[in-house]
This record gives C-alpha cells, structure tokens and sequence, in this order.
C-alpha cells in the first residue's frame, strides 16, 4: 500500500497536524468579560502575590540517583548471561560498583 510508505505517511500526517493547529487556532482563548478569579493565576490554592514557594531539591537528587543506580545495576545483572563465568564476575562489578556509589551517595 502507497499510504503506509514513510513519506506519505509523513505528509499525512503533517497535513493533519497543521489542520488541527489551524482549527485550534480559531478557538478564543479568553472568555469575554472575564474578570475576578477566572483571571487570576491560580497556584494551588495560594495566592501568587503572597508567597513564592521556591522548592528545596537538595534531598531529591540523592534519591534520583539512588534509583539511577540501582536500575542501571539491575538491568546489567538481569541482562548478563547466566552461563558464562565472564558475564558472573562483570555483573559482581556492577554490584561491588554500585554498592561503592551508593556509600559515597549516602555518607554524612
């Protein structure tokens, strides 16, 4: 079939998007007469102008590494072959690797 052929496909599908972006284009943005809450920002019930809460991600990254690690670590041992002495002590790497990353990740 001619349709399914990549750059067929690719204007279809490029002539579809640029029809929707068109269409939405017309749509009005804004309510007529808006006033009042619908035309302030709304910030999870807080008022923008009273507080600007900047979060802390200090505590995040050590855990984002930490499962950084551990799914590298497991994909490695998971995907290694079970049969070859090679691939056993390449995995114990990983896991000798990974357990070094994470005392150092962790130590205070």
């Amino acid at each position: 079939m001619a349709v399914l052929a990549p750059p067929i496909a690719f204007v279809i599908v490029l002539a579809v998007t640029l029809a929707a972006f068109a269409g939405a284009a017309r749509l009005p943005s804004k309510r007529k007469g808006s006033s009042g809450a619908l035309a302030k920002p709304y910030a999870s019930g807080e008022t923008m102008e009273r507080s600007r809460f900047q979060p802390d991600y200090g505590q995040f990254f050590p855990f984002a590494f930490f499962f950084t690690i551990l799914h590298v670590v497991t994909l490695m041992v998971a995907s290694s072959p079970a049969r070859t002495i090679q691939s056993a002590a390449i995995a114990g790497v990983y896991v000798v690797g990974a357990l070094l990353g994470l005392f150092i990740l962790f130590r205070r």
